[in-house]
């Protein structure tokens, strides 16, 4: 593992039975879920799901410490409308993802800045880089 000065969080999970028909909570029970396979009959979600929602979310702070940065104002309706695939080739199932930024009433430019900032920053996009293809778009 690499040498951290501060640990600021640690999420805690526990997790039975898989993505077909498992569930998942939290060590605070502040997260409790079913767990379905992508695309099945089943009532919860999946881990999918999951990576986007917290990539999105993520990605969406990460902008605004760029923002603060550059002395730009975040839209209140700026938006990421993440996208992760699961997908399969050669029998090796592997993600893909793409994320669509929306940031109305910013200049393009501006917002691209904020997005390439952000993919740069956030720990989501981080631990992805070099590992699955991801598309950054700004909408």
């Amino acid at each position: 593992m690499t040498q951290t000065d501060k640990v600021l969080y640690t999420g805690k999970t526990r997790t039975a039975g898989g993505r077909e028909h498992g569930v998942s909570r939290s060590s605070d029970g502040r997260l409790d879920i079913k767990l379905s396979a992508p695309g099945s009959e089943g009532s919860g979600t999946n881990p999918e799901q999951l990576f986007a929602a917290g990539w999105s979310a993520c990605f969406e702070g990460a902008m605004g410490i760029a923002a603060r940065k550059m002395k730009v104002a975040v839209p209140a309706d700026a938006a990421i409308d993440a996208e992760v695939d699961l997908c399969l080739a050669d029998g090796a199932y592997f993600l893909q993802a793409r994320l669509s930024v929306s940031l109305p009433g910013l200049e393009r430019d501006v917002a691209q800045a904020l997005a390439d900032a952000a993919h740069q920053t956030c720990p989501y996009s981080k631990a992805t880089r070099g590992n699955i293809d991801v598309i950054i778009n700004v909408i």
